[in-house]
């Protein structure tokens, strides 16, 4: 579905395996779109989903056909997103809600990095993903709620997993701390050019979730649009959880074009367990993007890649609304 036409197949595919201790292992990822039930172990790949924390290296050469990201500019405020409900809690022992901020997104400097703000609405609807319980340190991947009809779907990297087995959704996950409550994964949906040949170009996913103490995430945390052929020059707040840190991190910046299906973003410390993390567009609020793509999000902690989301992506998110319904 929505497959990609290009020349040839001269894309580089860093694919080297890096396992998290806590997933049983498999050798490749098989999900079809709109599986459910899955019962393959979960697995993660290289790239920005690796649990062990590289120390940064050097920036690899451009690619001859990728196009430098343009100079960054002014964020403008962003678009509110719907009001999280931090008194609805999602589990039967919940901790205490975050304060309101005293920062938000906005404040945070272009091209910098620093911790996400505690409390803030569009942080809330980011979290970790975690197999089983969430235990502080157990984090393997980034998510984000997803905006639908259904109210239960979550956005993250193809490569992040690939079985709902144990898997759980914290949002606003900090400190060891669930504040919103958990939403356990019941089903996964990829392309089939991720599920057939891990195509890099597709590494995104939707996640369903069943409801929590009677709740779809989206009701407690709201959610995000997804936002398709945005230009390659969008500015973007970029969230994700490192695998050593108990808390997101966030960095706004201008995007670039990596190749025809590829964006690229320069911001530095996102190391393993960003992978997933979303894109959000300054202007609209919608999420354009999540950390994957080209080298499964980069094999340099400063520079992170997203899969374009076009009418691949449009067709994969109606199948997975249709799913959950």
């Amino acid at each position: 579905m929505g497959k990609h036409r290009r020349e040839g197949s001269r894309r580089r595919r860093l694919l080297a395996p890096s396992l998290f201790t806590a997933l049983s292992a498999v050798a490749v990822a098989a999900v079809l779109t709109g599986t459910h039930g899955l019962d393959l172990s979960d697995t993660t790949a290289a790239g920005k989903a690796a649990r062990s924390t590289r120390a940064a290296v050097p920036v690899p050469a451009a690619d001859p056909a990728a196009v430098a990201p343009p100079a960054p500019v002014a964020a403008p405020t962003p678009s509110a997103v719907p009001t999280a409900d931090p008194t609805a809690t999602a589990t039967a022992t919940p901790a205490a809600a975050p304060a309101a901020p005293t920062t938000t997104a906005a404040d945070v400097a272009l091209g910098t990095t620093a911790p996400a703000p505690a409390g803030d609405r569009e942080t809330g609807t980011v979290g970790a993903l975690f197999s089983g319980t969430p235990t502080a340190g157990d984090h393997f991947c980034t998510a984000s709620v997803l905006h639908s009809a259904t109210g239960n779907l979550l956005l993250t990297a193809a490569h992040c997993l690939s079985s709902t087995d144990g898997v759980t959704f914290a949002p606003g996950y900090r400190d060891g701390s669930a504040p919103y409550g958990t939403w356990r994964v019941t089903a996964i949906h990829t392309t089939t050019g991720w599920s057939q040949k891990g195509d890099e170009d597709e590494d995104f996913a939707i996640l369903e979730t069943a409801p929590s103490n009677g709740r779809n995430v989206e009701d407690v945390v709201g959610g995000n649009r997804l936002g398709t052929d945005e230009p390659f020059g969008a500015t973007v707040r970029l969230y994700g959880y490192p695998a050593d840190a108990e808390a997101p991190v966030l960095c706004t910046n201008t995007t670039g074009q990596q190749s025809t299906y590829q964006r690229v973003v320069h911001c530095p410390a996102y190391p393993g367990g960003t992978s997933g993390g979303p894109w959000i567009n300054t202007a609209t609020g919608d999420v354009i993007g999540a950390i994957g793509g080209y080298q499964q999000g980069g094999d340099t902690d400063d520079i992170s890649y997203s899969a374009l989301f076009d009418h691949t992506i449009a067709d994969l998110y109606t199948q997975a609304e249709a799913a959950a319904s």
